[in-house]
């Protein structure tokens, strides 16, 4: 004989479909909690990272001020080991290794011991290994009428900026500022420019104002 559905059957089934139903719920609830808490702490460890690089490049950054300029004798208060600087030393735009030399400031240079500089090669080492800060800044000016095209410099394989110049005929400035934070094991750094087939015609590099700069953070 079949079984007869009674009240209390229906009653007891509805109670475990609510429990079933305030399991799921529950379930729910926790999944969302802890997606909560894991994101809020990705977002806090993020947050840790960004200010513990941030106050690294703060600590590293090299001050200068006025009395640092040629003629002053006296020496920045950072410890100009760890910091290179180089400025472009041609303005022609080519498919070439970029010509670079350091700058003189008081009695020293902006090349620090712990780097290497190769005047022949145009090469910058950096004989210590760790993490550094690498930057270069490209700063264009149209001589005549100009056309457009992109330009390229790589700094080795660490590195690589390029710049969208426009077809124009006066003398507005094009500049481009590039970064990275690379781990360097003693690679020798040349930097590479690259033009298009047709050129760049008329485009000049300012060399005041163009440079490629690198620092340790760690």
């Amino acid at each position: 004989m079949g079984h007869k559905v009674t009240e209390t059957d229906e009653e007891s089934l509805q109670a475990s479909g609510r429990g079933r139903g305030r399991c799921v719920s529950a379930f729910l609830v926790v999944s969302v909690l802890f997606l909560f808490v894991a994101v809020a702490a990705l977002a806090a460890g993020g947050m840790m990272v960004a200010m513990d690089l941030q106050a690294k490049l703060a600590a590293a950054s090299p001050k200068f001020d006025t009395s640092e300029l040629p003629g002053h004798s006296s020496y920045p208060d950072y410890k100009m080991q760890n910091f290179a600087f180089l400025q472009a030393k041609s303005s022609e735009l080519k498919n070439s290794t970029m010509r670079w030399a350091p700058v003189s400031h008081g009695a020293g240079v902006s090349v620090g011991s712990n780097f290497l500089f190769n005047s022949e090669q145009h090469s910058l080492t950096a004989e210590q290994e760790g993490t550094y800060f690498m930057y270069i800044a490209l700063n264009l000016t149209c001589t005549h009428r100009c056309n457009a095209g992109l330009l390229s410099v790589r700094v080795g394989d660490k590195l690589t900026c390029e710049v969208n110049l426009p077809a124009v005929a006066d003398a507005t400035p094009v500049s481009r500022k590039c970064w990275t934070v690379s781990q360097m094991n003693r690679q020798k750094l040349l930097m590479q420019m690259s033009v298009p087939e047709e050129g760049l015609l008329d485009w000049k590099l300012e060399l005041n104002s163009s440079g490629f700069g690198m620092f340790l953070v760690g």
